[in-house]
């Protein structure tokens, strides 16, 4: 892809697109964190980003927005109107491995054109402060030169600047501690880039990057916050969800199929693998005593994960476990489940409290889907006094009474895998 990004006016036409100087160009400055340490595989990272950005470009309808680094940051061509812009923006929030991104100007390397766009970033910030309520009443420069053949310092130009912000606003005061606003100036060789507005990414690493897994998804709170959070540390996910029809409804399928598609809309498509289970929990809770009957499932359930990460390429399991939780969620619960996997397990909320993580179901979208009163096979059978400290050795012999070797490939002859997208 080209490395020339486009003018704001190349998507607009009109008053919207004009700029706060000739040749103004409207972008947004792309910022990531832990990929700067990597060293030597830093640019592997770069690379995963870069296409996990374009990616989400595309599903938002701006495939023709060009991205590209220069001098070390990831620049995207931002629409001049401003819905479109938005638009780009909240789907740029939503790459995992973005810290935080600015709408920004890129002007020419010249002082008069750089005073017309850090007034324009100011401007823009002291219109979104005052949307919210909170208008701001202090402001600062801060200044960087990093081309050295620009005539003035950056303490000389943090002094041109202010003065100059000032007797445009001279309503606004000068704050060097705890401003309102901080308007940001980079002076690099080829172009200056003026910004004051800062908004929040997922941050953690890019989509792809740290290998695929299977995520035990149920319809509850957890499971959806697991994958999320595998997801931030550039984990891809698939989905794996188990349902005892006609114990569980079409409704139950449907919410956890409406879970995948809220977690699509961080990272793309996605399939989740539907694993009838009826005939395996019928079977252990006829069978086996009613105390273990939890454990039984669990280990059931994660030796059909594991065959299907095998025959998807996956390299672990992801699951919504939390220590304590439920009586498979203890020390001695996890043990013995873990013996029958040979594959990582991943228990991203493992020390969470559950105020916690209803708080990021909530700000990751679903919380309200994952409340929906329809039971999934997690909440089938449930024994009222069910084993919080089982022996290897006596669910072992629990499990001989069972066919396994009959069950196990039925289930996943009869598994049905389902792509859904955002």
């Amino acid at each position: 892809m080209s490395e020339r990004l486009p003018s704001s006016a190349a998507r607009s036409s009109g008053p919207a697109a004009a700029g706060p100087v000739p040749g103004a160009r409207r972008l947004l400055l792309l910022r990531y964190g832990e990929i700067g340490l990597k060293g030597k595989n830093r640019p592997g990272f770069e690379r995963q980003l870069r296409l996990r950005v374009e990616e989400a470009l595309a599903r938002a309808g701006f495939g023709d927005v060009e991205v590209a680094w220069r001098n070390g940051r990831l620049l995207v061509g931002s629409p001049a109107e401003e819905e479109a812009r938005a638009a780009v923006e909240r789907a740029l929030g939503r790459v995992f491995g973005i810290v935080s991104l600015s709408p920004v100007w890129g002007v020419p390397p010249a002082p008069e054109a750089i005073e017309g766009a850090a007034l324009a970033a100011l401007e823009e910030a002291l219109a979104e402060a005052a949307s919210r309520g909170r208008p701001a009443r202090t402001f600062k420069v801060e200044a960087r030169r990093v081309d050295k053949r620009f005539p003035l310092g950056s303490l000389e130009m943090n002094a041109r600047l202010g003065g100059f912000l000032h007797r445009a606003h001279p309503e606004l005061g000068v704050d060097v501690h705890a401003p309102d606003v901080r308007v940001q100036v980079e002076v690099r060789e080829r172009e200056a880039y003026a910004f004051a507005l800062t908004l929040p990414g997922p941050g953690g690493l890019p989509l792809g990057s740290s290998g695929r897994a299977v995520l035990l998804l149920s319809g509850g709170i957890d499971s959806p916050v697991a994958g999320w959070m595998a997801m931030r540390r550039g984990i891809e996910i698939e989905a794996v969800h188990f349902e005892s029809f006609p114990y569980t409804s079409e409704q139950a399928r449907e919410k956890v199929l409406e879970l995948a598609r809220i977690l699509a809309g961080w990272s793309g498509e996605m399939t989740v693998h539907v694993v009838h289970f009826t005939d395996i929990q019928t079977a252990i809770y006829r069978e086996a005593p009613a105390e273990l009957g939890v454990i039984l499932m669990r280990r059931a359930m994660f030796r059909l994960a594991e065959e299907l990460a095998r025959r998807r390429g996956a390299l672990g399991t992801v699951t919504g476990e939390n220590v304590g939780q439920v009586a498979s969620q203890t020390l001695e619960s996890m043990g013995v489940i873990n013996r029958v996997t040979t594959l990582p397990v991943l228990r991203p909320l493992i020390t969470m409290d559950k105020s916690q993580i209803i708080e990021e179901a909530r700000r990751i979208g679903t919380y309200e889907t994952s409340i929906l009163p329809y039971a999934d096979c997690c909440s089938l059978f449930v024994p009222a006094h069910p084993a919080t400290r089982p022996r290897l050795a006596e669910v072992e012999g629990a499990e001989a009474r069972i066919d396994w070797e009959r069950l196990l490939p039925e289930a996943l002859e009869r598994t049905v895998a389902v792509s859904v997208r955002p």
